[in-house]
């Protein structure tokens, strides 16, 4: 919320705002002025008193208009409200404006103009007519990109004129709001993600308590909770309700790599392999999250969110979502990095018990295949969505290059499902075809074994 308009505040140069109202005449104003000179200047000289008369009035009336514009006290204040204020690539969002006089005093014609960037659209105007006192008025427009990235929107910019159309005075508030563009989403289809016997996967490790009825941990009864695990015991020791926590569900893990290094990519726009990169992880991102995995995203920098607070990946149900909404923001303005390999990422994995591992790589060369392929021994299942970025820079329809081919083998030997990204192709596909080359690949390998596979 901001306010502005009417004449500066008390304690200000009034010669510098007289100034100011003298330089918003219009084209209009200004005819006017000089007319009215060149009249007066005339009638002088050809001593004609009607003349001059004239010539004044031409020259004193946007004079007078400009003063009275510049005296006149308007207290509007504007507001603006985005829906939604986060919104995909291609789509559209509405902004709306708000004027609200709060004087006493009837407005003029009032001319409303938001400062936009030139990727949203053109800058739009509005129009108002006389706003009462305590009156208000409603616009709105929309803006739309195909780029992802964080636009500021404002300030907002509102014009006073007279009604002769001799002045204009302009007002900026001092606000502005940010509109998030996030990379397109794809919903994928649900393909079976089952992991290693460390309990990260579709079937959930559960660790079993303390066994025998006598050393039971109780917990609280909760709504929903199945009354045939009450432990009457501990309810008569404890004066309520309490119930066997026989076991404990640890959440499914998964890490979504993005590589960003400039070297891995060529081109740039909406349709270049890396925002394809970009639009993949994120569409990784949401279907783990959706699926009740623990998520986090990671880089070729090293750099993971949502954070390394615990384990660094995602918890519970309300904290997965402002997770979502971190990683969501960090892929809306994520760019090229400097980096030359990847082991930066491969020292956050080597921990180990990382669950599934979903990778989105640009351009590989052997020495930087060899370190994605160590990554497979640090994860549960590994898959590999690969870009060839000559074949992209051709465009649809261009055949795989002989070395990414080979960088692809070398993955899958490692373990990993590798699949290659061609030009244009959808990722829906993609995570299809991943699926089958699991399944046709068969169970999980073991160490030392040559077959890839989501498990």
């Amino acid at each position: 919320m901001a306010a502005g308009g009417g004449p500066p505040a008390d304690g200000e140069d009034d010669r510098g705002g007289l100034r100011t109202a003298l330089a918003g005449l219009t084209t209009r104003g200004r005819s006017f002025f000089a007319a009215g000179i060149a009249a007066a200047v005339c009638a002088y000289v050809l001593g004609q008193g009607d003349l001059l008369r004239v010539g004044l009035l031409l020259a004193v009336l946007p004079l007078v208009c400009a003063a009275v514009l510049y005296r006149t006290r308007y207290r509007v204040a504007g507001s603006r409200r985005l829906s939604p204020a986060r919104v995909p690539a291609g789509s559209e969002a509405r902004v709306h404006l708000r004027m609200d006089n709060v004087s006493r005093l009837p407005t003029g014609l009032l001319m409303l103009q938001d400062r936009v960037p030139y990727v949203l659209g053109p800058r739009p105007r509005f129009v108002l007519d006389r706003v009462e006192a305590g009156g208000r008025r409603e616009v709105s427009y929309r803006v739309r990109s195909d780029l992802r990235g964080r636009y500021p929107l404002g300030p907002l910019q509102l014009r006073l004129t007279d009604p002769f159309g001799m002045c204009e005075l302009t007002r900026s508030f001092s606000t502005y709001d940010t509109l998030t563009v996030i990379p397109r989403v794809e919903a994928l289809p649900s393909v079976r993600l089952t992991g290693e016997a460390k309990g990260y996967g579709d079937g959930r490790h559960r660790s079993l308590a303390l066994a025998g009825e006598d050393d039971v941990i109780p917990r609280g009864y909760r709504y929903g909770d199945d009354l045939r695990r009450v432990h009457w015991r501990s309810t008569a020791r404890y004066g309520e309700l309490m119930v066997r926590r026989e076991e404990q569900p640890q959440r499914s893990r998964c890490t979504v790599l993005l590589d960003t290094r400039a070297v891995a990519f060529q081109g740039a726009g909406p349709d270049s392999a890396f925002e394809w990169a970009v639009s993949g992880t994120a569409s990784a991102l949401v279907h783990m999250l959706e699926r009740g995995f623990s998520v986090r995203l990671l880089t070729d920098t090293g750099n993971s969110l949502p954070g390394e607070g615990g384990d660094g990946f995602a918890g519970a149900s309300q904290e997965s979502a402002d997770a979502a909404g971190l990683m969501m923001d960090t892929l809306a303005v994520i760019d090229h990095s400097d980096s030359a390999g990847l082991s930066r990422a491969y020292d956050v994995l080597r921990g180990g018990n990382e669950g599934l591992l979903v990778a989105f790589l640009g351009d590989l060369d052997d020495e930087q295949a060899t370190v994605i392929a160590k990554m497979r021994q640090r994860s549960g299942a590994a898959v590999a969505f690969v870009l060839d970025s000559a074949a992209w820079a051709q465009g649809p329809g261009a055949l795989t290059s002989p070395a990414a081919e080979h960088h692809l083998r070398l993955l899958n030997e490692a373990g990993w499902t590798a699949v290659g990204v061609p030009p244009g192709v959808a990722l829906v596909d993609l995570w299809r075809q991943a699926d089958h080359l699991r399944t046709s690949a068969g169970p999980a390998p073991t160490a030392g074994t040559t077959t890839g596979g989501w498990s």
